[in-house]
């Protein structure tokens, strides 16, 4: 029955042999492993395998070995085909004597394209020796070039080089058998076979190729070294006289040392592992009598080692295989070199530890065991035959581990045997450093040698009982192995003994029959559907068409995020984020516009059904404008691609549309990526596995990694495999789903994830029906089954019983209770539960079953078994049975759909259900079969989920926990909470009722459980009422008056799972408890104690209601399913001791991978999944045939590849990870449409008055002004920004006569949000340090570190007169900046920046430098000015504090940067403008000083700078459409430009020399054609101006200013007589950015007292001059301003709202609070005023005043009765001297407490100041 089939798994025979051959060995007197090898496959005669395929006993081989074993001491192979084939394979020539005609043989077509020419080889080289004869040849060593004859060239001789082993010696003797050859034409070595060679070399034979008939001579070369024909090879002489032989011993060649062994067999106390008998050289041994001496002298001393070719490397386990197997063994690494088909396996030797005495100091007894074969030493070079039929006895190849010592040769049919070194190579420890092994608690003395830890594994593989060592073996078939053996034994029929074992009942009587005689008794009725008993029937035709009549609410099918989706979306984001601003370039977020995605999935219907649900109810197409909102439903199919062979072309309709849309940012999610992540290469191994490498070749295509629009999201439960040293995944972009800690108050989440760890936790919870079970009566059964087919996989034995228990469940609880004995307590409370339910209520709905069943074949097997026992006993309408495989849809009978539909209410007629989500509430058992649980969720109405086929094919973390994934789901917030009261019998042991003699120490009173029908199983008979089971067709009239204790044996606890329902509390307690259980709801319901329940206090069991609703809002409950596993599966996941993790967590984490070291630190139980995956990375390798694997690190450096825009989610299953990343799909979208946009101020003008009418002597829509006639404009002093609302009015005539009421109404509160709005970027912004794109890469440029370096720092020393010092500023100026400047001859000293020429007319450049003061924003200033400026040449300097210059410099190191010096590191913008202009200034001297000598005009050189602030984003062009009609108001075009187009403009104004400012308007949405009817104003201008240094020379800005500087400095120019000219055709956007600028201090006490202090305020900024007031931290000027700003109540009470009477300002502007109006007064001879005739001042501010202002100006101004006056000076003798010289004391009256100083120290030099009121 196949024994012969070799490509089948049949290792088990291997195992268990192997097996017992250890056991019997070691239980012998002697230590050495006995050589099972040689004694089971060496046996020739072929077993007769019994019909059930039972092994022989091992005992058996033994005898039958020795009886046959002959006098001489030789084994008989006369039955044996070996023999004949050693004796002189010239049986051809012989034939060709007889009459016997030879037999034809057909060769090989030689591969295309090949040469086929006689006398050369297939590579075309010659191979005559005519041509050869003076050639020099290299032959490796031990070869020998011979002679080959072809019948087709007679004439010639063709020069072969052959392994001189395969040839014989003189005597004709001693040939080993095959061929070992190389071409000496095209040097291709390692022929083989001679019929593999005699192809290559052309021989174009007729007959079959022998290399005795063919191998003519020797060749030899003559003295003057010409190669020529030699001597014949002696073929003849080796017949008959060796026939007895069982093998040929060879003479150890030249090139292996022979191995020294002692007489007795033991090398170092290790006696060798193979026998070799050799009747040549009389050496045997029979029943313990030696022969004669060895011939092999003895020889002493240490054990050396032969040296042999070997092709292992060092740490790869490489299988020694003739040629790939078969079937691909576990072992066998694909791609792994393997040595050409041979005689002769080369086998590595491991190598001893040095060490005298024997390893073990037990005394080696010398007496061998009678009547068995002993093991004999092997000398190294000596050979073992593997006979020919050896293949044919075993039905499988055995497998020869290497362990310990030298192997011998192997001739003779060695293409069936393996010789693998995984045995050996489990020990090869790599070198560890002392700090690794202090990390493992370990030291290197503690190390076994590994010939110890060998013998120690042997002996505890021996220990192993029967089922542990067949679990072993099945654990060592990957999935799809151990699925091809399942499906091998079934279709060879291997199961009809099993399957003709099920036929029959437990009880014995025919199944088929019986179900037969059911189905009659019957007759054409069927169980009513619902809302019924088991034992009501109605016909087929009312079963059909009964509706259920209520709609209870399903699963939600509005889509909704949660906060945890929210969370990890957004984490998600931030990840992206991250990659982007690296600075490796990889990812440039500013480019896109737009987010596309695709979804890959592995080949599951269902789930591909499932992900565009979730894709249709989360209206993401449309949020993503992908697609309209009509057609989006349709064309949502084409976004989720499944794995399967149609993936190519609509792959490549994707990657076309990612490469054909730049500008959109595609993203490919790789969901349930850990599946199938096998790579290309690989493919050959995959034996027509369609999902085989497609994952890799979407995944790691070549268009994928380049593509720079494309990120890769791989989303995993369980990413163990994507974790290893390979992947190419960094760790940094991995995101982890958030800790779900349940013992934290979780807020306002109605539900919590109850997973894995949950599960295992619930064990502890004490309650009797625990959620994760092991059905140990099953496991039993299983055990007993197990032993009487040893031959069959242990699943197709689990499945053929869990098919039976069912069957018999259903039976027993319809018409045949004598079977409830037979079944499992746990299946029958199952399927009562899953039967009754949907009969208790109209609405039908009921529970689901899963059985997970991996092997299609055997899944559909219990589909049609159960579906037909359930026909039989017309269930057919009471549940559904359904086969849940992934490559097919579902297929849900009508009537079934029917009632699905009727429960949703508005489904259209041709709805069918397509997810198992849809299956919501119908009473059902999925058969859910496949490789792997495929990521499907399930409906809350899943129930129970039945692993009991999950056995130990499943032993790796992934495999197993996948499985229990299938379970994990939402549940309600009480589940985890309440189990907290766990089970109390303390009190209640009086309550035990009396049971059966039988099981009375088995069970146990459930106090907890709800009495239902399905309340008591036991398997005792004779307990109270019928085993205390009240199935409805059993149920006695008497109970509904008692409520009884139910019975229960612990391993049947089922508590939580039967729980009553809200609405009825089921058949078997009676409409009495119906009733109470209705009005008491469902905790009441599920208590069930002797008591009445509504005094029940006692512990309770989770209440799965009637109708349990996962992922409900409603009152009921959403509960965990209950999850019944198998013993093995139950012991690694039931087993949490201690920490967060279960048991299985410790396993190998995915079949796909290896440890790096079986030296390894524990997982710990405590690590979270971000630890755990870098315990991952650092301890596990991908095998050879994962995707991942060709990502090996960089050899020299040993840097990881990980692909840049790679991500990987990871959480744990049905966590709600597809929701997330549609939600970040979303958020990536709207982040890059917020990435083109910018948040600019929409304020409109204040202070305007529109109804003046300006004298515009200029004609609209010119474009620059003329010098006349605007010159002879007056000047509008108000200020208009809106960023100045709450500042101090400017004081004009016109001011006068304004109402005060309004103005006091328009008073804004501070703070005051201003009001922004989103603007889409456009090709001309200024950005910021997170833009990245090609085209600026170079002008932002973060390439090295060395670029730091490339910028040289000069210092640039100047006088200024305002400051009475010496000033000294730094430029760090980048090399590629240094053709601005000019340094002195030597190239050392920077001498000046250079300036052109006012007739420049550049069209490429624009002649101002422009500089940006900065401040707190070197990441958000927008200094890149890249875009706005076109690309085109430009100079731009930030003007940076000396403290900030180190962070500007790392964000923008190609940017010239003015450093100011550190006596400025607290001022405010003042001081930076003052220097710009003070330095431009002393720079335009220096540089008309270097002109004029070149003969250029001091007047000639470009005198204007551009000053403008880091937050100017974008720059428009406004223009006035003429009205179609009168009465509508006239349109505004807009239109964006760049920052050049401005400038350009600006510069190329009309004597632009005479103008001293230049600037544009303040950009708003109200921007009306009222003000643009004046195409130039002269007023203030703010943020971004052209300043004219050299008009300007004489007029100063406040270097100590904070606020207001501008404002200051226009009045100063203004009234200096100088023209300020606004263009009101551009404006300036201004982006609101939230961090750094001109911010106010955060004013602190000087010295801290306490931590918590309250908020200072402005009134608490000055004190009375040496009081004990707090001082502060935070510059005098600043102070001051900020006390100014809200004191004008206390300064100046009469100015308050009294516009008419402004306050006298002389020389500056300072805010004193948005009440007041100052009058600006410049005190300079001839500078332009306002009119004041007339005007009573209220007050008087002198401000620092200096000598021009005296006692005589101030007696021009007259003032209000009681107006005062604030004098400001820098110190209290200069306050003194100021009041005397302007004579002060002649009209204003002071006190001594009015004199005051800014709340600062001595040493921070304070401002004093000095109020005093008119006389």
């Amino acid at each position: 029955m196949g024994n012969s089939y070799a490509g089948q798994l049949k290792s088990a025979r291997f195992e268990e042999a192997l097996h017992n051959s250890i056991e019997a060995s070691l239980r012998c007197s002697s230590v050495v492993p006995r050589p099972i090898f040689s004694q089971l496959y060496l046996d020739p005669e072929q077993h007769p395998f019994s019909s059930a395929d039972v092994k022989p006993k091992v005992e058996d081989l033994d005898k039958d070995l020795v009886n046959r074993y002959t006098q001489n001491g030789s084994l008989d192979f006369s039955n044996n085909l070996t023999v004949n084939e050693m004796e002189d394979d010239e049986d051809d020539e012989e034939m060709s004597d007889s009459n016997s005609p030879p037999i034809p043989y057909s060769q090989k077509p030689a591969p295309e394209g090949s040469c086929t020419t006689d006398g050369f080889c297939q590579a075309g080289k010659d191979l005559r020796l005519v041509s050869l004869c003076m050639e020099q040849i290299d032959i490796p060593a031990g070869f020998l070039l011979v002679g080959a004859k072809s019948p087709n060239l007679p004439e010639h001789i063709l020069v072969c080089a052959v392994d001189k082993r395969f040839l014989p010696d003189d005597h004709g003797k001693n040939a080993l058998l095959g061929f070992s050859g190389n071409c000496i034409g095209c040097g291709e070595r390692g022929f083989r076979y001679f019929t593999e060679f005699s192809n290559h070399i052309n021989l174009k034979l007729t007959t079959q190729p022998k290399k005795q008939k063919h191998l003519k001579y020797y060749l030899v070369r003559s003295s003057q070294g010409v190669l020529s024909k030699g001597p014949l090879i002696c073929w003849k002489e080796c017949r008959s006289r060796q026939s007895s032989a069982s093998c040929h011993s060879i003479k150890p060649s030249s090139s292996v040392s022979s191995t020294v062994t002692p007489e007795n067999g033991t090398t170092n106390g290790y006696k060798s592992g193979f026998t070799q008998t050799d009747a040549a050289n009389g050496n045997s041994s029979h029943g313990g009598k030696g022969s004669a001496s060895s011939s092999t002298p003895a020889h002493t001393g240490n054990y050396s080692l032969s040296p042999r070719p070997s092709y292992a490397s060092g740490d790869q386990a490489t299988m020694f295989i003739s040629g790939p197997p078969k079937k691909r063994h576990r072992g066998w690494y694909a791609g792994s070199p393997l040595p050409q088909p041979g005689l002769v396996v080369p086998v590595p030797t491991v190598r001893p530890l040095s060490r005298t005495e024997p390893l073990l100091s037990a005394p080696v007894p010398q007496t061998p065991l009678t009547g068995i074969l002993q093991p004999r030493p092997i000398p190294a070079g000596e050979t073992v035959i593997v006979p020919e039929n050896l293949l044919s006895n075993s039905g499988v190849r055995p497998v020869i581990l290497i362990g310990y010592g030298t192997l011998p040769y192997f001739y003779g049919n060695v293409g069936d045997i393996v010789v693998s070194p995984l045995l050996v190579n489990c020990y090869k420890i790599p070198q560890l450093e002392n700090k690794d092994l202090e990390q493992l608690g370990l030291t290197g003395s503690q190390f076994l040698s590994v010939e110890n830890m060998i013998l120690l594994t042997i002996q505890y593989l021996v220990r192993l009982g029967q089922h542990q060592s067949r679990a072993l073996a099945e654990s060592m078939l990957t999935t799809s192995e151990f699925l091809k053996e399942i499906s091998y034994e079934l279709i060879t029929g291997k199961v009809s003994f099993l399957a003709s074992h099920f036929k029959t009942t437990s009880l014995g009587d025919d199944l088929d029959k019986l179900l037969e005689k059911m189905q009659q008794r019957r007759g054409d009725s069927v169980v009513t559907p619902f809302n019924g008993d088991l034992n009501e029937c109605v016909s087929p035709q009312e079963a059909a068409a009964m509706i259920p009549t209520q709609n209870l609410d399903l699963d939600n099918e509005t889509f909704q995020i949660y906060q945890p989706q929210l969370t990890v979306a957004r984490k998600l984001l931030s990840q992206v984020c991250a990659i982007a601003d690296s600075g490796s370039q990889s990812l440039d977020l500013g480019h896109f516009s737009k987010v596309d995605f695709i979804i890959i999935v592995p080949r599951s219907e269902v789930l591909v059904q499932q992900t565009l649900q979730r894709i249709r109810q989360s209206g993401v197409l449309v949020d993503l404008g992908l697609e309209e909102n009509g057609t989006a439903h349709q064309r949502a199919e084409k976004y989720v691609v499944r794995l399967d062979n149609e993936i190519q072309t609509k792959f490549e309709v994707f990657m076309r549309r990612v490469k054909q849309n730049p500008y959109t940012l595609f993203v490919l999610v790789h969901d349930n990526s850990h599946v199938e992540l096998t790579s290309v290469i690989s493919g050959s191994l995959s034996h027509g596995e369609p999902s085989h490498g497609l994952a890799d070749r979407v995944i790691n295509c070549r268009e994928v990694l380049e593509a720079f629009n494309l990120l890769v999201l791989q989303v995993s439960s369980f990413p163990y495999t994507l974790q290893t040293q390979q992947s190419r995944i960094s760790s940094s972009n991995e995101v982890h789903w958030i800790q779900l800690d349940t013992g934290e108050d979780v807020g306002c989440e109605e539900k919590l994830y109850f997973g894995l760890n949950e599960y295992s936790k619930s064990l502890q919870w004490g309650i009797t029906s625990p959620l994760l079970r092991c059905d140990e009566t099953f496991e039993k059964m299983v055990n007993t089954l197990l032993e009487r087919y040893p031959r069959l996989h242990s699943m197709v034995v689990r499945c053929y019983l869990l098919i039976q228990q069912y069957s018999e469940a259903l039976m027993a609880l319809t018409t045949m209770a004598s079977l409830r004995d037979h079944s499992t307590p746990e299946t029958l409370s199952i399927m009562d539960d899953l039967i009754s339910s949907p009969g208790k209520n109209k609405s039908g709905r009921g529970h689901m079953l899963i059985i997970r069943v991996p092997s299609v074949q055997l899944a559909m097997l219990a589909k049609e078994r159960l579906q037909e026992v359930r026909d039989k006993l017309g269930l057919q309408y009471r549940f559904e049975i359904i086969l849940g495989n992934p490559a097919t849809e579902l297929s849900v009978a009508t009537h079934f759909v029917a009632r699905l539909k009727s429960w949703r209410g508005s489904e259209p007629e041709e709805w069918i259900p397509r997810t198992y989500q849809d299956l919501d509430g119908l009473p059902c058992i999925v058969i859910l079969t496949g490789k792997d649980p495929l990521g499907e969720t399930f409906p809350r109405s899943l129930k129970y989920c039945d692993l009991r086929l999950i056995d130990s094919s499943y032993l790796t973390r992934t495999a197993l926990e996948q499985e229990v994934g299938l379970a994990c789901c939402y549940v309600s917030k009480e589940v985890i909470r309440g189990p907290t009261v766990a089970l109390d019998l303390s009190g209640k042991e009086q309550e035990r009722a009396a049971v059966s003699e039988n099981d009375s120490d088995e069970l146990l009173i459930d106090l907890e459980r709800p009495q239902s029908n399905s309340s008591a199983v036991t398997g005792t008979s004779g307990s109270i009422m019928e085993n205390g089971v009240s199935s409805s067709s059993t149920a006695d009239k008497s109970q509904k008056q008692s409520l009884t204790p139910s019975f229960q044996s612990p391993a049947t606890s089922l508590g939580l799972d039967e729980g009553v329902s809200a609405s009825s509390a089921g058949a078997g307690a009676g409409e009495t408890l119906k009733q109470e259980c209705d009005s008491l709801g469902p905790q009441m319901a599920s208590s069930t104690t002797s008591k009445p329940p509504s005094s029940s206090s006692g512990p309770r069991t989770l209440p799965w209601q009637g109708q349990p609703i996962r992922g409900c809002r409603g009152p009921h409950a959403a509960l965990p399913p209950v999850v019944i596993l198998s013993k093995a599966a139950y012991s690694l996941l039931g087993s949490q001791k201690s920490g967060k993790l279960p048991s299985s967590s410790s396993l190998l984490p995915h079949a796909d991978v290896a440890w790096v070291s079986s030296l390894r630190p524990l997982l710990n139980k405590d690590m979270s999944s971000e630890e755990q995956s870098l315990y991952y990375r650092q301890w596990t390798s991908a095998r050879q045939h994962h995707a991942d694997y060709s990502n090996q690190p960089d050899p020299a450096s040993g840097t990881r590849n990980f692909h840049p825009r790679r991500l990987l989610l990871t959480g744990p299953p049905q966590v709600g990870k597809t929701g997330s990343y549609l939600q970040f799909l979303r958020i990536l979208f709207r982040m890059l449409i917020r990435l083109l946009e910018v948040d600019v101020y929409d304020e409109e003008e204040i202070n305007t008055d529109h109804s003046e009418s300006s004298e515009v002597s200029q004609s609209e829509g010119e474009p620059w002004p003329d010098i006349e006639s605007f010159s002879k404009m007056p000047f509008d002093v108000s200020v208009h920004d809106p960023k100045y609302t709450s500042m101090s009015l400017v004081y004009t005539e016109k001011l006068a006569g304004v109402k005060q009421e309004v103005i006091k109404e328009s008073k804004v509160e501070e703070p005051r949000k201003r009001e922004t709005v989103s603007i889409m970027l456009t090709k001309y912004a200024a950005y910021n340090t997170f833009h990245h794109c090609e085209q600026c890469r170079q002008y932002m440029d973060f390439t090295s570190a060395s670029q730091m370096s490339d910028s040289t720092l000069h210092a640039f020393t100047f006088s200024s007169s305002m400051l009475g010092e010496e000033v000294q500023l730094y430029f760090i100026i980048p090399k590629s900046k240094e053709s601005h400047f000019v340094f002195s001859k030597q190239g050392k000293h920077l001498e000046s920046m250079r300036l052109p020429l006012v007739s420049d007319k550049n069209l490429n450049a624009v002649k101002s430098p422009i500089f940006t003061p900065s401040s707190g924003r070197h990441e958000h200033g927008l200094l890149n000015l890249f875009h706005a400026m076109e690309g085109i040449s430009h100079l731009h300097l930030l003007v940076v504090k000396e403290y900030e210059m180190p962070l500007y410099r790392k964000y923008w190191p190609n940017h010239i940067m003015l450093v100011l010096p550190g006596m400025f590191n607290n001022a405010g913008a003042g001081a930076a403008r003052f220097l710009i202009k003070e330095l431009s200034y002393h720079n335009l001297e220096l540089e008309r000083n270097r002109l004029e000598e070149l003969g250029i005009k001091r007047q000639c050189v470009w005198p204007f700078i551009v000053m403008m602030d880091d937050s100017c984003v974008l720059w428009n062009i406004h223009s006035v459409q003429e009205p179609s009609s009168q009465p509508v108001e006239v349109a505004v075009s807009s239109k964006n430009v760049s920052l050049k187009t401005v400038l350009q403009h600006i510069e190329a104004t009309p004597k632009i020399v005479h103008y001293a400012i230049l600037g544009i308007q303040k950009w708003s949405s109200k921007l009306t054609s009222q003000s643009l009817k004046a195409p130039f104003s002269r007023c203030h201008v703010h943020d971004f101006i052209l300043l004219n240094i050299d008009l300007t020379q004489n007029v100063q800005y406040d270097f100590n200013r904070y606020f207001c500087e501008d404002v200051d400095f226009n009045l100063r120019t203004n009234s200096s007589g100088l023209l300020i000219c606004r263009f009101n055709n551009f404006s300036l956007m201004k982006k609101h950015v939230q961090v750094g600028g001109q911010r106010d201090f955060i004013i602190k006490p000087k010295i801290m007292v306490s931590e918590s202090l309250a908020p200072i305020l402005p009134l608490q900024y000055i004190c009375a001059p040496d009081s004990e007031h707090t001082l502060l931290a935070a510059p005098a000027q600043f102070l001051l301003e900020k006390f100014l700003q809200h004191a004008s109540y206390k300064l100046f009470p009469k100015a308050i709202h009294n516009f008419r009477s402004p306050v006298l300002a002389i020389d500056c502007y300072l805010n004193i609070g948005p009440e007041v109006a100052i009058c600006y007064i410049s005190s300079r001879p001839h500078s332009s005023n306002v009119n004041c005739e007339g005007v009573f001042f209220s007050g008087l501010l002198l401000y620092l005043c200096d000598s021009f202002v005296g006692a005589d100006l101030l007696k021009k101004f007259k003032f209000l009765k009681g107006a005062t006056l604030c004098v400001i000076c820098q110190d209290r003798s200069s306050l003194r001297q100021t009041i005397v010289r302007l004579e002060l004391e002649d009209e204003w009256q002071f006190r001594l407490r009015d004199e005051f100083q800014t709340a600062n120290s001595s040493e921070d030099k304070p401002l004093y100041f000095l109020t005093g009121r008119h006389v």
